[in-house]
């Protein structure tokens, strides 16, 4: 199967998983691969209609959706997390990223869930 029919089946299937479990209208307009400049890597996914509390009560079972798909896609899943539209709950993307040396230094720095007030992380692995 090739990458983008594989991109297209995961958002659509992640899109009616999301919709069963809140029990609402949740929209992904977009799941995209990217490579940063940084040497960041990994998948964003647009969303609408998704909150924080949704993310805080269904952690688990989001988290294991997200695992999912980074194993159909073969990304690495160790850091996790919903960037913030600011100054809401409204969640715009959900991300899987590889982190960069610099990036993951910045992000080590950090405590709890919203070491920003544009992130929410649902899993930060901690190299040993």
């Amino acid at each position: 199967m090739t990458l983008i029919k594989q991109l297209v089946i995961s958002r659509g299937d992640l899109e009616n998983k999301l919709r069963n479990l809140l029990g609402k209208p949740i929209f992904l307009i977009e799941m995209d691969g990217f490579a940063l400049p940084c040497g960041c890597s990994g998948m964003t996914i647009n969303t609408r209609g998704l909150q924080v509390d949704d993310l805080e009560i269904f952690e688990e079972h989001i988290l294991k959706y997200l695992d999912d798909i980074a194993q159909s896609l073969e990304i690495d899943s160790s850091f996790i997390f919903a960037r913030l539209i600011p100054g809401t709950s409204e969640i715009a993307s959900l991300n899987l990223r590889i982190l960069c040396n610099n990036c993951y230094m910045d992000f080590a720095r950090g405590t709890g869930k919203q070491p920003r007030p544009d992130i929410y992380i649902l899993r930060f692995n901690r190299k040993q």
